[in-house]
């Protein structure tokens, strides 16, 4: 394509040159060359430029030129860092790994795991024609966070590099007569952008710092080591990069006593505003502050004692955290008080909360091992209301303290806040627990799951770390034995939907994906080790999916439509099953989880309880029961906004938030449009996030939800009109079609909330 741009005029740039010689004493042939350096590169930017601004509905494929050039761009930097001619495109890339490791940005086990000749062999797998895959914002996303710099910020690494060193880091431990095969394929998966991996392993491998799991959650034991402790152990991993969900529903609430003092505790808020200072304080990395998502059960008494005003603009500021996010644990009888009304259809369904400490102190029960629990500690099952029972033995109890409400005076505030802020998150506790494969661990009835992360994918086993015991040691060191909690962790990639399944290459991309998720688990170094010992006795891991309206569009299907929900259905069971015998085909090759015996997967009520019964499912229900499965969870569907991007796609499980809009973030503004627009797709674009009928967007969740193991990030979008009514109606629905949770419930008049980072994958 030739695009004129007007030269500058030569008498102008004989008079600098002139200038330039008789005061600076240059030499006229150097400045000449530097002159048409800059020349070349200004006809570079103004042609970029050119064609950014060229970018709209009616010619949507600008984006791939200006994404040509861009590139054009990063081959002139890798050129210039590494002294080879742009115009070859990629350098060598032995010389590149010695380079980057010998100035230490590349970590020393690239050159230690794989020989010169093997590194040279992978070095001719790179295609510099796949970066043509990218428009233009995947490709700025990607050269702007992820590509390999110097310390100067001198470009080094280019994208099929980043891919091809990705790989060959998720792989180094495989066995060696296997090992380039299975680099190759990782890089065939990535390179042709049928899946991405999270934002940490695209940005960390390789490299030597940082780590490559995307988020943690902690549970905080009721005592001032547990809460500090706590602080601690999420300052080191926000350090590194993780996002962070904490469950605070066992710390005892605003009046409580402290070793029989009455009305001596501060409650949750004041402890909540210490870790929002550690958020601020320990950022991520140098590029953000760091992210924490704090829950906290809708029975506990400080729910109405300032949890749910954390992050309004009205209150008392020193009962604030606004750079924290909230969640609330709910169990399904508080969904049903919501829906007590008398005759004249007023709400009356009352709802009690209370303070857990005070629950242990009066209650006096206890599991099989003498631990006392607390409310916290039990859920519903189908056939047996365990939470309920409890809850009402506390409510009929005379001497436990409790303050009470209207259930609908509680709910009120969660979407007076929802309005405001985005949050809380909802986690409906009995079912993310009826749901969990790994329950066995803890006992039929007895809670393993409190909370969810930071973007409300992740459903895995909790318990508290404790101190239980400090001495002197025999050369005078002070030390403290801990007890090592379920400290969860999640691994993150996700499938890029239009991409994979126009291919057909489902079957092919899975079990690499997953291969390469598991490896993250050995490979990775978390610095806080009751993480890593939990990541190693689960070995779970998140593998989910992006585009789905993109691929809706290219299917031909409306979003909302009954054909939407029964698409989801069908997929999502072919990705399960293809992630489930990809996962059993790993534990034949190198052995199942620690904790597989006992559990659902075993059992095979894993599999009965989602009516698999076809031939297929249930011959891979006998192979998993007699070989196992290496990863105790499998699934989890991400926000992926930044790697959607990246993958030139449409964010997660979302609908697409406008035919066409401009992208704006810190360093960069231009217009984007949908993925694959044109007169075919826009019909199914046409009607985006907030326009849509939000029940349609809860059908199909409901009907994906289904076949993952874990959850899925799932916002809603309503108009800053809506009634309290209708938006509790959205809240009903979802919990009745039994979604495990809900993320952020984004407003019209709300500013664009940004993403966790940490979970884009």
């Amino acid at each position: 394509m030739n695009i004129k741009i007007e030269a500058t005029e030569m008498n102008a740039v004989e008079r600098a040159l002139q200038r330039a010689t008789e005061v600076y004493g240059l030499d006229t042939k150097e400045l000449l060359e530097r002159t048409a350096k800059l020349a070349a590169q200004a006809k570079g930017e103004q042609s970029l430029l050119y064609a950014l601004n060229r970018i709209t509905m009616d010619e949507p494929d600008w984006t791939y030129t200006a994404a040509e050039l861009y590139a054009s761009d990063l081959y002139e930097k890798a050129g210039s860092s590494r002294n080879y001619p742009a115009s070859q495109k990629y350098g060598d890339f032995y010389n590149l790994i010695v380079e980057l490791s010998q100035i230490g940005i590349y970590s020393g086990e690239l050159l230690s795991s794989y020989s010169k000749e093997e590194i040279s062999e992978l070095g001719k797998e790179i295609e510099p024609e796949r970066d043509l895959l990218f428009n233009y914002i995947g490709l700025f996303l990607l050269a702007d966070r992820y590509l390999a710099k110097d310390y100067e910020g001198r470009l080094f690494e280019l994208p099929q590099e980043r891919f091809l060193v990705i790989a060959m880091t998720l792989m180094q431990n495989e066995p060696e007569e296997r090992r380039l095969e299975l680099v190759k394929e990782a890089y065939w998966a990535m390179s042709h952008l049928y899946m991405t991996v999270a934002t940490p392993t695209l940005s960390n491998a390789g490299k030597s710092f940082g780590q490559l799991s995307s988020c943690f959650i902690d549970t905080v034991d009721d005592s001032l080591d547990g809460i500090y402790l706590n602080n601690w152990d999420i300052a080191r991993l926000s350090k590194d990069g993780g996002g962070i969900g904490i469950y605070y529903g066992k710390v005892r609430a605003l009046g409580s006593d402290i070793k029989k003092f009455k009305g001596n505790s501060s409650g949750v808020v004041p402890w909540i505003r210490l870790v929002n200072d550690t958020a601020v304080s320990v950022d991520q990395l140098g590029q953000r502050q760091g992210a924490v998502a704090i829950y906290l059960d809708v029975f506990h008494k400080d729910i109405m004692n300032g949890f749910l005003d954390l992050k309004t603009n009205n209150g008392d500021e020193r009962r604030k955290a606004h750079d924290i996010f909230t969640g609330v644990s709910i169990p399904d009888l508080f969904m049903e008080r919501l829906q007590e009304k008398d005759e004249n259809g007023r709400s009356i369904g009352e709802w009690h909360t209370f303070c857990p400490h005070q629950i242990k102190q009066v209650m006096g029960w206890k599991d099989e091992n003498g631990n006392a629990l607390g409310l916290e500690d039990f859920y519903d099952e189908a056939d047996e209301k365990y939470f309920s029972d409890k809850y009402q033995e506390a409510v009929e109890h005379p001497l436990l303290p409790r303050k009470t409400y209207r259930a609908m005076e509680i709910m009120a505030r969660i979407m007076v806040s929802q309005l405001e802020t985005g949050t809380p998150y909802m986690f409906y506790r009995d079912e993310v627990n009826r749901q969990n494969p790994n329950k066995h661990t803890r006992g039929r009835g007895l809670t393993s799951i409190y909370c969810s992360n930071l973007c409300t994918e992740i459903m895995q086993n909790m318990s508290a770390t404790t101190i239980m015991k400090e001495y002197t040691d025999e050369d005078g060191n002070l030390v403290m034995i801990r007890k090592p909690g379920d400290f969860v962790v999640c691994n993150l990639s996700s499938i890029n939907l239009p991409r994979a399944v126009k291919a057909d290459v489902l079957e092919r991309v899975i079990p690499i994906q997953l291969r390469m998720l598991d490896n993250v688990i050995d490979l990775n170094t978390i610095s806080v080790g009751q993480a890593d010992a939990t990541n190693k006795k689960y070995r779970a891991v998140g593998l989910g999916t992006f585009g789905w309206h993109h691929l809706l569009a290219l299917e031909g299907i409306h979003w909302e439509s009954e054909k939407a929900v029964e698409f989801a259905d069908t997929l999502y069971e072919e990705i399960a099953y293809q992630t489930i015998r990809a996962s059993m085909q790993l534990a034949e090759e190198k052995g199942a989880f620690s904790k597989f015996e006992g559990s659902e997967w075993q059992t095979g009520e894993y599999f009965e309880r989602r009516n698999y019964s076809s031939e297929r499912w249930n011959k891979l229900q006998q192979e998993v029961a007699s070989t196992g499965v290496r990863n105790g969870w499998m699934m989890a569907v991400a926000p992926n906004s930044s790697t959607a991007k990246i993958g030139g796609s449409t964010d997660g499980i979302d609908p697409l938030y406008a035919v066409e809009y401009a992208e704006e973030k810190k360093n960069f503004k231009f217009k984007v449009t949908a993925p694959d627009l044109d007169h075919n797709t826009y019909d199914y674009y046409r009607r985006a996030r907030h326009v849509l009928d939000q029940k349609w967007s809860i059908r199909q969740n409901a009907a994906r939800q289904r076949h993952i193991d874990q959850s899925i990030s799932f916002n809603f979008y309503v108009p800053h009109t809506i009634k309290a009514k209708e938006l509790l109606e959205l809240h009903l629905e979802a919990w009745k079609h039994h979604l495990k949770t809900t993320y952020y419930v984004r407003s019209t008049s709300q500013a664009e909330i940004e993403e966790c980072e940490a979970c884009q994958s």
